[in-house]
């Protein structure tokens, strides 16, 4: 019997405000690589930033975790797709 592998997608989850067009690049950019992410805006959730801030310790947008471990921000992404690191990670 064979067996088919399981593949594990990992959780991008992308925290983001509005107007930030740093947002909007990243999100722009993980769309372009055919990536799923969930979006949370806390544009209007100051209790939401709050929270964010205390678990990332960043208070800056976007903020992208993937699999619950911090990224950074759009600077961050950017580059760990121009490196490659970006693959690496969700090969994991």
């Amino acid at each position: 019997m064979h067996l088919a592998r399981l593949q594990f997608v990992a959780e991008i989850v992308i925290y983001t405000t509005v107007p930030c067009p740093y947002c909007s690049r990243a999100k722009a950019l993980l769309k372009a690589r055919d990536l799923e992410y969930t979006e949370f805006n806390l544009a209007s959730d100051p209790d939401g930033r709050v929270k964010l801030a205390e678990k990332t310790g960043m208070m800056t947008f976007p903020q992208i975790l993937i699999d619950d471990k911090l990224i950074g921000g759009w600077d961050q992404l950017s580059a760990a797709d121009a490196d490659g690191s970006l693959a690496a990670i969700l090969d994991a």
